[in-house]
């Protein structure tokens, strides 16, 4: 069983930790990911309620360096739904509350593109954003989604925000029945600088639990959604609906998190409207906007 090779396989996907070109995941990077994902050993549990669960995991040789694991029960939504959700870019922009700006730039494979996706963080601090290639993978009635960072020399750092590194993260959704489903999201991302203790506190105590919750109500709502925009535009089930450009892989290159600037914020302070539960949405649960 994969589960049994988790102390095998390597911790993350080969292209970033143990290449230096860019290529896309193949089978065995999936399997790592999966078997990670299912993986207990050396996770602290930070949070169970109602369904979510959050764990976190120091990186013994970067302390600055965090993995996060959530994983959430959606007891009435196929995981083909929730799928389809992970993937349609338009859908996010409605749901996603977080987000700045978002959007695909070109596909490698039929299963595998580059994207740009830039977030809010908990306030006073500054924004990231990243470039990633990300792949996905149906395996039977189970779906993985995962991405790393990567360079494209169009889309330097910007001067507004912090350039991000994803090292791994990802999603595994694995049904369990015909309208329910399991989803485990696993990051590990370097921040590029020094976070205050509370950001990271806040982060798998408050806002992963959170944006879980907000993804469930986003998918319980994306059928009727969906209906009313282009229901059959869904080019991650059918490569030939894409309508983005093709791009080799060596116009791409590896982004190593020692190449960007760190930004020492470990010194901010929590805003007051962040402990209010502010945060740019996040602490409202309103979602009249997924109409």
């Amino acid at each position: 069983m994969e589960k049994s090779a988790a102390s095998t396989e390597p911790q993350g996907p080969r292209p970033v930790l143990g290449r230096d070109s860019v290529q896309v995941p193949d089978d065995q990077d999936f399997r790592s990911f999966r078997s990670e994902c299912e993986a207990e050993a050396g996770w602290n549990l930070t949070y169970s309620k109602a369904g979510v669960s959050v764990w976190v995991q120091a990186v013994e040789m970067d302390r600055t360096l965090h993995k996060i694991k959530c994983r959430m029960e959606c007891r009435d939504v196929p995981a083909e739904t929730l799928y389809d959700v992970l993937h349609d870019i338009e859908y996010r922009k409605k749901w996603d509350s977080n987000v700045i700006e978002t959007f695909d730039i070109a596909r490698l494979t039929v299963n595998a593109d580059v994207g740009y996706y830039s977030w809010r963080c908990p306030k006073p601090l500054k924004n990231r954003d990243v470039i990633t290639l990300r792949s996905w993978l149906p395996m039977g009635t189970d779906y993985i989604i995962m991405n790393y960072s990567v360079k494209h020399p169009k889309y330097p750092p910007r001067k507004d925000l912090v350039r991000a590194v994803s090292i791994q993260t990802g999603y595994l959704i694995q049904s369990t029945g015909p309208k329910s489903c399991v989803i485990t999201y696993l990051a590990q991302v370097d921040p590029k600088g020094s976070l205050p203790k509370w950001v990271v506190n806040k982060s798998s105590q408050f806002l992963a639990p959170k944006a879980m919750k907000k993804m469930y109500k986003a998918c319980v709502k994306y059928p009727e959604w969906k209906q009313k925009h282009q229901p059959h535009f869904k080019p991650w089930l059918h490569p030939e609906q894409s309508p983005l450009p093709s791009l080799a892989l060596s116009e791409l290159s590896v982004q190593h998190a020692d190449s960007l600037e760190n930004i020492d914020e470990s010194a901010v302070a929590e805003s007051r409207e962040e402990r209010m539960g502010g945060a740019g949405g996040e602490g409202s649960d309103d979602d009249t906007s997924l109409t």
